[in-house]
């Protein structure tokens, strides 16, 4: 699956470093183990000793992307010959074939806000083991979620709770701190707190958010929120959490909260643009993509305020969220629409997928920049992304992809497309 390397050494390509500094011509990058130990111009032969070298020459250089939002076991789909496809067993068996087609798109690292069971935190140990191949996985378990959340399965004239919801009911303070308590101790890496599907009204309260941020950073662990209301996303800034998803129908009011607090949003685009084109036979009726349409423009025109006051903007994409939004196709799709709609240069796109990112996947510091002493984490590209930054969401552009200084095997894909049925496999946007 990977090539084990004592020393690698990437010689003669052009180095986008993930700072945002000007690219660097003809540099040479060398990693011993899993870290970068240098990066520079021309090296003497020594150091090619004992060496795997990659030749990238007229090629381009740089960190590994990070995709701050992929829902990996949220989404299975109805597959011919299997009865039972939303099953603990089933999910996490799907979740581990899949994650290599996310690394393998130039993803060294993905934060996962909300999945079913615990079957994410599963596979992040699995990763992070050697069991399966995949990018660095931070993860949440259930998306904590009232009566009236996105992630509220219940049937309201039972009262029950389907099994397999992405969301675990919350509806008093000492529900959301339980429940807080009881995904802590399981291991995630993050909570996520989801409020209502549009904005249009807040069903999570800023006590509500304060309480669990309290517990969870009291114990180590980040929060996020699923919030595209006004109100949500000024309360959840109030309320103390590390960011915010969405932010569609903030005011500049409530933006201006966000910014003094000095709370991130991460706007995720890519999914309800991908909504916009598709059609009725994958189960997106016209209404629902006039509806997301006007939506996604509430939602550029509420980003292009934030940055303008300053606010850090974060890169996600949704894949995996419905079969729409397939493993390892869109996760570079975010950049041309940061570039294109909200006024960022191809260079600062870049930097929101690098060194801005590695917050969300817990390795601030650590990883997103080329730079000795990091974690090396590096994709080479055929193409220039600052001269058309559309490359970045074109895997078969891809000369290499090192994760913790291994050479990937790209080769060994890991999933075999599976047409799922169209009408079933595809759901209203969520978180």
């Amino acid at each position: 699956m990977t090539s084990k390397t004592k020393k690698l050494v990437i010689k003669n390509g052009t180095v986008i470093d993930g700072t945002g500094k000007a690219p660097m011509a003809n540099t040479t990058v060398v990693v011993e183990g899993n870290k970068i130990t240098s990066v520079g111009g021309q090296i003497d032969a020594a150091t090619l000793t004992d060496a795997t070298v990659i030749d990238a020459t007229g090629k381009y250089v740089m960190p590994g992307m990070i995709d701050g939002h992929v829902h990996l076991s949220s989404h299975q789909g109805a597959i011919p010959g299997v009865r039972y496809t939303s099953s603990p067993d089933f999910a996490a068996l799907w979740t581990a074939r899949i994650v290599s087609r996310v690394l393998h798109a130039g993803v060294t690292g993905v934060s996962v806000p909300g999945g079913k069971w615990f079957v994410d935190a599963t596979i992040r140990e699995a990763v992070n083991g050697g069991l399966i191949e995949g990018p660095r996985i931070f993860c949440a378990g259930r998306a904590l979620t009232p009566y009236g959340g996105i992630f509220d399965s219940t049937n309201p004239l039972t009262g029950k709770t389907a099994d397999d919801s992405v969301g675990v009911l919350c509806n008093t303070i000492d529900d959301y701190i339980r429940e807080t308590k009881r995904q802590c101790k399981r291991g995630v890496d993050m909570i996520k707190i989801a409020d209502s599907y549009w904005g249009d009204t807040q069903t999570v309260s800023r006590d509500e958010i304060a309480a669990v941020a309290d517990e969870a950073h009291r114990r180590g662990k980040v929060v996020s929120i699923h919030a595209r209301g006004s109100g949500s996303t000024r309360d959840a800034a109030l309320g103390g959490v590390d960011w915010i998803f969405h932010a569609d129908l903030a005011t500049e009011q409530d933006l201006e909260v966000v910014a003094k607090a000095g709370i991130p949003i991460m706007p995720v685009f890519t999914q309800c643009q991908l909504i916009t084109e598709q059609d009725e036979s994958k189960g997106f009726t016209k209404p629902m993509r006039e509806r997301v349409r006007a939506q996604l423009e509430k939602n550029f025109e509420a980003i292009r305020k934030a940055r303008a006051m300053g606010i850090e903007i974060l890169v996600g994409t949704d894949s995996g969220n419905a079969a729409a939004f397939e493993h390892g196709r869109y996760h570079g799709r975010e950049a041309e629409i940061l570039v294109n709609e909200i006024g960022m240069s191809p260079m600062e796109a870049i930097v929101a997928y690098t060194s801005r990112n590695a917050k969300v996947i817990g390795l601030d510091g650590q990883v997103g920049e080329i730079a000795p002493g990091k974690l090396a984490d590096i994709i080479i590209w055929d193409k220039d992304p600052l001269a058309d930054i559309r490359v970045l969401q074109k895997p078969e552009l891809l000369s290499a992809v090192i994760k913790d200084g291994r050479v990937i095997d790209r080769s060994v894909v890991g999933f075999r497309h599976l047409e799922t049925e169209p009408g079933r496999a595809n759901i209203t946007p969520q978180g």
